[in-house]
């Protein structure tokens, strides 16, 4: 297992996850996703503590539903509201 790419990989899909544009699909996200606050918005670097920290998402199951679900929510977001970054919205 390589900890550092999914780590890496937890931390993008937590922030374009945050960018979702619907409230009610965002909150999906957080209900199954990246609890909130487990990582700081924004934060994509990697840290010393990112591996205690993040620990439980990475196990190949977790890591594997994770990913499941970020897409469940993209889609979602694709079809109702899009996504929103830096006053910019998506097609959506």
């Amino acid at each position: 297992m390589n900890k550092i790419e999914r780590i890496k990989m937890v931390k993008a899909m937590e922030f374009i996850a945050r960018q979702i544009n619907d409230e009610d699909v965002f909150e999906h996200w957080l209900m199954y996703g990246v609890a909130d606050g487990d990582i700081a918005y924004g934060n994509l670097n990697i840290e010393l503590d990112d591996e205690a920290d993040l620990d439980c998402y990475i196990d190949d199951q977790s890591f594997a539903s994770l990913m499941d679900d970020f897409l469940t929510v993209m889609a979602d977001a694709s079809k109702d509201g899009g996504l929103y970054c830096d006053g910019v919205i998506s097609g959506g």
